[in-house]
């Protein structure tokens, strides 16, 4: 059994989906031919998720609904230390999550054809984002 573990540090991103799949794709050096890679993201202001990567409109339309479901402003939240997206981002989290584990396969991650790993970023000012990736197989 094999386990790696690297630091992805993105840089500071606006607010939306962001496609990170090949960041985490070009971490993978054919050492783990089978196995999984566990994605966590160090903050509970921003979520990973997967998605489809074709469409821009899906990015779009996914922060729609939830800005729909969880508007800003909300005048029953009490956390505002840091604006007006701060409690709305936390429940975005809370919502989609922090971690994601996917299946490796041949040394690369087994997604469908049309998926793709996001790291979707709900402040509009946020600095950036570090995640913990680990790597586990034969």
């Amino acid at each position: 059994m094999i386990t790696k573990q690297y630091v992805l540090t993105l840089p500071s991103l606006h607010r939306g989906m962001h496609l990170i799949t090949e960041r985490i794709n070009d971490l993978l050096d054919g050492s783990v031919q089978t196995g999984t890679v566990h994605v966590f993201l160090q903050h509970t202001s921003a979520s990973l998720c997967l998605n489809e990567n074709v469409d821009p409109r899906v990015r779009s339309d996914a922060e729609t609904f939830l800005n729909d479901l969880i508007p800003e402003n909300y005048p029953k939240f009490l956390h505002t230390y840091e604006g007006s997206d701060d409690m709305p981002a936390h429940m975005k989290n809370m919502l989609l999550g922090s971690s994601l584990t996917l299946p490796v396969t041949q040394g690369r991650l087994a997604l469908g054809t049309w998926q793709g790993i996001y790291l979707f970023e709900h402040r509009d000012y946020a600095s950036g984002r570090t995640l913990i990736i680990t790597l586990q197989g034969e």
